[in-house]
């Protein structure tokens, strides 16, 4: 293998909640970010379930995702669910499975692109030429999913395959990140901080700087060229 995958994580409740609802989980060829939804308690629940099922999955994620929605039915309140965006890597491409308004994105040759697509009002209302990204970004209902794993009312994610290039930086998040803080701010932060840990510690203290109303979860990926040690 020429490259290898270099991993940060960090997650905080935020400076209002008490409980964090956000789960994570990663290993080498695995990492994802679920946002619980449904109060604390059934929120907590429905995000553990997700990672908990990706932990011991291995293959395709369009089965994963099904045996989440399945556990929620069986194990979880009416209404507990959660958001989920994973990436599962093959070498150097990687299948991406998406659900709710966590976010992945990529940063190559300094240009930040998200490759998730909300699955929220606002954006449907986007998408339908409605209302600008300007005015969704700052809508008090921009957090309104139309899209989620939910116990008694599961919907299908986004899967699709991408191929990656060494010195790529991907960023999975929950919303507690974008929703408070500047697309350029982040930008900013990815591009300048080449240590992941302290990027992703930076992104949350960014988001705890414009009030951390929500839970935040960042886990930064980067695809770096492997090196080789002579004895």
């Amino acid at each position: 293998m020429t490259h290898e995958l270099r991993i940060a994580v960090a997650t905080d409740p935020g400076l209002v909640r008490e409980h964090n609802e956000d789960s994570v989980y990663v290993r080498p060829d695995l990492q994802a970010v679920a946002d619980g939804m449904g109060g604390h308690e059934h929120g907590e629940l429905a995000s553990a379930i997700a990672v908990n099922v990706l932990a011991a999955w291995r293959g395709d994620l369009g089965p994963a995702v099904a045996e989440i929605a399945r556990r929620l039915d069986a194990e979880a309140p009416q209404g507990a669910g959660t958001t989920l965006t994973a990436m599962r890597w093959e070498g150097l491409a990687f299948q991406l499975a998406h659900i709710g308004d966590s976010r992945a994105y990529v940063l190559r040759e300094g240009e930040l692109r998200q490759i998730s697509h909300d699955h929220t009002m606002v954006q449907a209302l986007v998408d339908a030429g409605r209302m600008t990204p300007e005015e969704a970004a700052n809508h008090p209902r921009r957090a309104y999913v139309l899209r989620a794993l939910q116990s008694g009312n599961s919907h299908d994610p986004d899967l699709s395959w991408h191929q990656a290039n060494i010195e790529d930086r991907y960023l999975l998040c929950s919303d507690g990140l974008t929703d408070y803080a500047h697309i350029e701010d982040i930008h900013e932060i990815l591009l300048s901080t080449e240590d992941g840990t302290e990027a992703a510690w930076q992104l949350i203290a960014l988001a705890n700087g414009n009030g951390g109303p929500d839970n935040i979860t960042c886990v930064i990926t980067d695809v770096a060229k492997k090196k080789w040690w002579r004895r």
